[in-house]
């Protein structure tokens, strides 16, 4: 394009290589041509209104820019100016030329038939460049025709590698053809199109070819294979594939299945009624369709046919007796290779109306011996039901379930440091072993709800401990049955144990009389034996049996002193504490002393007075009445001579009383009681000859007189009940020794000791 300039200065135009317009890539050349006969110009180009600088993309030789790796920024009005360091110094500046950058054409690959194919299937993959309506019009304008239009030649790849042809790829201008289509054939195809005139060059974005087998098909069938005579088959015929609208064809062997009476087709599914020998054989499917794709042949499946209907097998778990409160599990069971079965029990009958239909296991509740009986199962399959033969019959045998029993070694109540055994006992007439389990509920949160298994009934703790506190329980376990639980038994365990000595009938006794020495453990009586100490020394005549009594029978004057006791139980030995002390009194007898009270009983009113005095028959001085309360000895208060007299008595008067000489000897001492109740026992103070008669009499307070009816008890039982207010035993003999009192509906009296003494001592 020419342009005209002020005349006076060289005009300068801008010519530009390729033709306008350029494409995304090419290199552009700009030249400045001044319209002069002089040189040594110097060039200067403007972008806009904006000179330009030199870098890597824009270059300057002499009078040409040179744009490399042209873009669409590059767009925009260029002219240039000439300078020069004579007369004329300068160029007009040059009209602008406008440059326009397009893209490249874009390229396309297009399949047919769609990308997914099928092994076997012919492929053409088309090459489509665009044409851009300015190359048409630019054809016009230069009138070059065929200079925008020159024919493109095409390249294909797949994937990165140039494709040759050949017999299975051959090109055909913009068209790929692809014949007999395999999965090697899967993959990314593009193309790239050349060509002598501008532009001169298309790559395609890739397109994914994917190549897949025809749809495979699969025969199930329903039931398993084998089947048996009679029973209805239904085969499948399963087409793996996403397409719709299939035909389906049957073939038994090689032959194609005509429908009939016994053989029926249903969309996808074959039904075989009444099954027989001759309808084994390989069975196959093949699906037709009108669209692609269009064929799909299954796998053969084979069919077995039996004439022999099957026969299950039952059996429970556990085998052998049941116990009541367990539960049995009958298992009717199959060979796995005839399939998938449902189990029909029946009970006592094999009326179908006792019929349940269950799966392969029925769990029995054993709540009585009911439950027990003979059982059957048998198998069934399909629509109708196909039945197998019956099992052969299965007892079930019901035992009422035992009870476990829990006992403890030494006792219930033991003490810190103890050795304990607890022993889980099931009465069985059976010789099966049995297994324990143990169950403990704490009082310590350490050990509340514990279980513990052992294959042995006992349960040891060694060195027992306040926290094995609880209640112990125990069931006995046969396989999966189980006994009763046991009642529970609960275990004490206190911190140490301590004996204690008791008297019977009183610690002050007359030499002749019988006493007993009681040793007790507190809150503790089985499994212990005693030993017994007087005044620290070991007593070799103690009893070291089951019992705790230490009798003197006849006590003489030689077992007075102080005695103590101590218990021990298990192995290893576990020891008690001693016991605190108990002074024994054994007086001698003295015919000549003797302790007269008035009145002369044992058991005394409150409030009522009493007198006691020592009479001497030798008529030997310096007797005086003593008494040993609940608080100390002392001398009798009110002292005249050798007697006692005591206006009012009071319950604190309760003890025992004697006489002692001056030199300290203590003769005849006996018991008096103070009772401040309404009803007390009328008896001897003085012991009883055996062979004489006793006679006793409830007195009350009122009348100090017999009451006229009243019970009367010997060691805590009745011996007479009320028939009169007195009660007389004749021939009193040693047996009649005990604590005696009687009881009326006025209230009760005190206890008191009547002592036998023999004839002659």
């Amino acid at each position: 394009v020419f342009l005209s300039f002020f005349s006076g200065f060289p005009t300068s135009i801008v010519t530009v290589t390729p033709d306008n317009p350029v494409f995304t890539g090419e290199t552009v050349k700009l030249k400045c041509v001044i319209n002069s006969d002089h040189s040594n110009w110097r060039y200067e180009w403007y972008k806009d209104s904006v000179i330009l600088q030199t870098s890597e993309r824009y270059t300057v030789n002499r009078d040409t820019l040179t744009i490399r790796g042209a873009t669409e920024s590059d767009q925009g009005q260029y002219w240039c100016k000439g300078q020069r360091d004579r007369r004329p110094n300068s160029s007009t500046s040059s009209s602008a030329v406008s440059l326009s950058v397009k893209d490249s054409p874009t390229s396309t690959v297009t399949v047919t038939p769609d990308s997914r194919v099928f092994t076997g299937e012919t492929v053409n993959l088309k090459c489509v460049i665009e044409t851009h309506p300015d190359w048409i019009r630019r054809t016009e304008q230069t009138h070059r025709p065929g200079y925008w239009s020159q024919p493109w030649r095409y390249e294909w790849y797949k994937d990165s590698v140039i494709l040759q042809t050949s017999e299975h790829y051959t090109v055909n201008r913009d068209t790929l053809t692809i014949r007999g289509a395999t999965e090697s054939d899967q993959g990314q195809y593009w193309c790239k199109g050349q060509r002598d005139g501008r532009p001169n060059s298309s790559t395609s974005s890739s397109l994914s070819l994917s190549v897949k087998g025809f749809p495979t098909s699969t025969v199930t069938v329903t039931p398993d294979s084998p089947v048996f005579t009679g029973e209805t088959v239904n085969l499948m015929c399963v087409i793996n594939s996403d397409h719709s609208n299939w035909r389906y064809e049957w073939y038994k062997d090689s032959v194609i299945l005509q429908t009939s009476e016994r053989y029926t087709v249903n969309t996808d599914t074959l039904t075989i009624r009444g099954a027989t020998e001759s309808d084994q054989g390989q069975y196959w499917c093949k699906g037709q369709r009108d669209g692609r794709p269009n064929s799909s042949t299954s796998r053969s499946l084979s069919l077995s046919v039996k004439d022999l209907k099957p026969k299950p097998e039952l059996t429970s778990d556990p085998a052998g007796a049941a116990l009541t409160g367990n539960t049995v599990t009958l298992t009717c069971r199959m060979d796995p290779s005839t399939g998938n079965w449902d189990s029909y029990w029946y009970k006592h009958t094999l009326n179908p109306e006792t019929e349940k239909k269950k799966t392969n296991s029925y769990t029995l509740k054993i709540d009585s011996v009911s439950d027990g009986g003979q059982y059957w199962c048998r198998a069934g399959r399909g629509k109708p039901v196909y039945y197998t033969q019956y099992s052969d019959a299965l007892w079930v045998n019901v035992t009422v379930f035992p009870k476990a029993v829990v006992t403890v070694r030494p006792d219930e109540r033991v003490f810190r440091g103890e050795t304990v055994t607890l022993r889980c006992d099931i009465k069985w007439g059976g010789d099966t072993e049995w297994t324990y389990r143990w169950e403990i509920e704490g009082t310590n949160n350490q050990y509340k709800n514990t279980v513990s298994r052992t294959s042995t009934q006992e349960l040891n703790i060694s060195g027992v401990d306040l926290s094995h506190s609880g209640k112990y329980t125990c069931t006995g376990q046969i396989h999966t049955q189980s006994s009763q639980r046991s009642d529970a038994v609960t275990l004490t365990v206190s911190a140490e144990a301590q004996a204690s000595v008791r008297v019977s009938p009183q610690p002050w006794l007359t030499e002749g009389e019988s006493v007993t020495l009681i040793c007790e453990v507190s809150g503790s009586s089985k499994g212990w034996t005693f030993s017994w100490f007087r005044d620290h020394d070991h007593l070799s005549d103690s009893s070291r049996g089951a019992g705790g009594s230490y009798t003197l029978s006849p006590a003489a004057l030689q077992h007075t002193g102080v005695y103590t006791c101590r218990a021990e139980r298990g192995r290893p030995a576990y020891y008690t504490h001693n016991s605190s002390s108990q002074t024994l009194w054994i007086t001698g007898v003295s015919a000549s002393v003797s302790l007269v009270i008035n009145p002369s009983r044992s058991q005394h009113f409150s409030s009522d007075s009493l007198s006691l005095s020592c009479e001497d028959k030798s008529n030997s001085a310096g007797w005086t009445v003593r008494r040993y309360t609940d608080k100390d000895t002392q001398t009798c208060a009110k002292q005249t001579g050798s007697g006692c007299v005591m206006d009012s008595l009071s319950t604190s008067d309760t003890g025992v009383y004697w006489c002692e000489s001056e030199s300290g000897e203590k003769r005849h001492p006996r018991n008096i009681t103070v009772h401040d109740g309404e009803v007390i026992l009328e008896s001897s103070v003085d012991p009883v000859i055996e062979g004489e008669t006793l006679t006793l009499h409830c007195l009350h307070r009122s009348t100090n007189s017999p009451i006229l009816s009243a019970d009367f008890y010997k060691d805590g039982s009745l011996i007479q009940n009320q028939t009169t207010g007195e009660m007389n035993i004749t021939t009193v003999s040693k047996s009649h020794e005990g604590f005696y009192y009687c009881k009326t509906e006025r209230g009760q009296s005190l206890h008191s000791w009547i002592s036998v003494r023999v004839r002659g001592q």
